[in-house]
């Protein structure tokens, strides 16, 4: 590489620098800033905020292993060996994306956060926020995003987007943007998944919960499809990394297509067959899992 390239190629953040990680490092990408609302730090907090809710007393087992589960595993997504290796191969960045998406995304949802994390909060943030949320412009604006129509449009049109070559080449080359990057992934997924296992899921909405799971499967496959077979790679700057690792890089890009391709449509199968299995054994306008955790927080907003 000559010495004019290398001038003008962004600096990475050194090991231990933050933001930094040994692949970014050897890689020359700056790898996506750990957010500090995915600190295992907080963990403690939503932990008093579950004990001032009595949480435990109403949520049931399930729910209280979804929501540490859910905020665990997104931790580790971010902070872990995993997150060093997608400077330097594209399957792991896929790897980590699918993670986000398909694991941390459905448990955080499962596990009712909104209550809990709430209540975390002091009291004059708690009743901030509660008059934001009564609002008529927040209200509209929430029944539009968390209708499972639009959920399902912001999830794929985040997907499709920035996997395109410019756009996830500008991620690899900008923290900011890759930030936003998984912003738009694990915020979308959350939409999308709280019409799926969230508070709004009732027996009446099965139906459009199996057409969006089915859809969502159909046309990440296509994706994934699209991304192992191309002929050619569509990420040049993970040519040099990955071949410093003594990988061919357009393996390894087939190899991050395949996984979100055939374990990413085994996902949503899986939880087709959930919503299926819930549809079965419960009685007409029966809601699944009532959020009666959420209601004495909400109430304290009012």
């Amino acid at each position: 590489m000559s010495a004019r390239a290398s001038a003008g190629k962004p600096r990475a953040p050194a090991y231990g620098e933050p933001g930094g990680s040994a692949a970014s490092q050897r890689s020359g990408m700056p790898t996506a800033p750990v957010p500090d609302t995915l600190d295992v730090r907080h963990l403690p907090s939503f932990g008093f905020g579950a004990r001032s809710l009595m949480w435990w007393a109403t949520a049931g087992l399930m729910l209280i292993a979804a929501f540490f589960s859910g905020w665990l595993a997104l931790t580790l997504v971010f902070v872990s060996p995993l997150d060093a290796l997608t400077g330097a191969l594209f399957s792991a960045h896929m790897v980590q994306h699918e993670a986000m998406m398909l694991v941390c995304a459905p448990l955080i949802v499962l596990g009712r956060p909104l209550g809990v994390m709430l209540w975390a909060l002091s009291r004059p943030v708690r009743l901030a926020i509660g008059r934001l949320l009564h609002t008529h412009a927040w209200t509209r604006c929430w029944r539009r995003l968390a209708s499972p129509l639009w959920a399902w449009w912001l999830h794929a049109i985040a997907l499709w987007a920035w996997h395109a070559p410019r756009l996830f080449e500008a991620a690899l080359a900008n923290a900011g943007v890759h930030t936003l990057q998984h912003a738009s992934f694990l915020l979308t997924a959350l939409l999308f998944w709280r019409g799926i296992v969230g508070e709004m899921a009732t027996r009446r909405s099965t139906g459009s919960a199996m057409l969006s799971l089915f859809t969502t499967m159909v046309h990440t496959g296509a994706l994934g499809a699209l991304i192992a077979l191309a002929p050619g790679v569509w990420y040049p700057s993970y040519i040099e990394p990955t071949s410093a690792l003594g990988m061919d890089p357009l393996q390894d890009q087939q190899l991050g297509g395949l996984i979100m391709w055939v374990p990413g449509a085994l996902a949503y199968l899986i939880g087709a067959l959930a919503v299926a299995s819930r549809w079965l054994r419960e009685r007409p306008g029966h809601r699944w899992r009532p959020a009666a955790q959420d209601r004495p927080a909400l109430e304290e907003t009012r």
